[in-house]
């Protein structure tokens, strides 16, 4: 059902995990723990998804924050659960919150500084990318909670892989020469998301040893999670979950 990111496992009072497309009710195209919705999958069945995902974690619905993701760079400092609309990433210091983004091969994020008890999810689409939404997330946390990015960990989780993100060139010249390489047979750019935005952390401070990126893609093991782009559109959502507890 879920996957926990190595880096935080273990970490007393901290409640993270990586959705699989395994352990749901949803039935084909969705098949069966789709947790998104906004999918023409039966609104009942996502619901009984997410009761299942969350409570697996130990955590009731009514402490989850979600929002709905427009692929730009806005970011909310989240005071209570619920569902809010426009915000790509979400950061809050306030424990019995579930910060939740969903994903079909764009890039999660989570992140967490243990000094001040502070953590982060983001979704990171080609665009939030090239709009530095990690990197912004990251001063965010500073200026708003006095986060020293050396302190925090980060997962950079499952997506697209560079070997399967084929683009045009309107796509990949948003991108450094570093995260994208020609194709001279298939007459395509090929784009790294899970190194640009593991640069993006970098960059903002963080060690690269207190970086984990997921070993997984969406497209290569597609039995194990929804890709948009694989699966032509009609799939469900993956979900990445981060949030302290009391």
């Amino acid at each position: 059902m879920y996957r926990v990111p190595d880096i935080f496992a273990g970490i007393p009072n901290l409640i993270s995990g990586e959705s699989t497309r395994h352990g749901g009710v949803s039935v084909s195209p969705y098949h069966s723990l789709n947790l998104g919705g906004s999918t023409k999958d039966n609104p009942e069945h996502v619901a009984e998804n997410n009761k299942r995902f969350f409570e697996s974690l130990g955590i009731k619905l009514s402490q989850v924050a979600k929002s709905h993701q427009v692929h730009e760079a806005e970011i909310l400092s989240v005071t209570e659960p619920g569902r809010f609309e426009g915000y790509d990433a979400l950061i809050t210091n306030i424990p019995d919150i579930q910060l939740s983004v969903t994903i079909a091969d764009c890039t999660p994020i989570l992140i967490y500084d243990p000094v001040k008890k502070v953590v982060a999810a983001i979704h990171a689409g080609w665009r939030g990318t090239v709009q530095q939404i990690v990197l912004k997330t990251t001063e965010r946390l500073k200026n708003e909670y006095g986060t020293y990015p050396a302190d925090c960990l980060a997962f950079v989780g499952t997506c697209i892989d560079e070997c399967s993100f084929e683009v045009g060139e309107d796509v990949a010249d948003n991108f450094q020469s570093v995260y994208k390489r020609w194709d001279d047979q298939k007459n395509k750019f090929f784009v790294d998301l899970k190194s640009a935005n593991r640069d993006q952390l970098i960059l903002a401070g963080l060690k690269p040893d207190n970086i984990e990126v997921s070993p997984y893609s969406t497209v290569i093991h597609n039995e194990d999670y929804f890709s948009y782009r694989k699966e032509n559109g009609l799939t469900g959502r993956l979900l990445a979950t981060i949030g302290l507890t009391t």
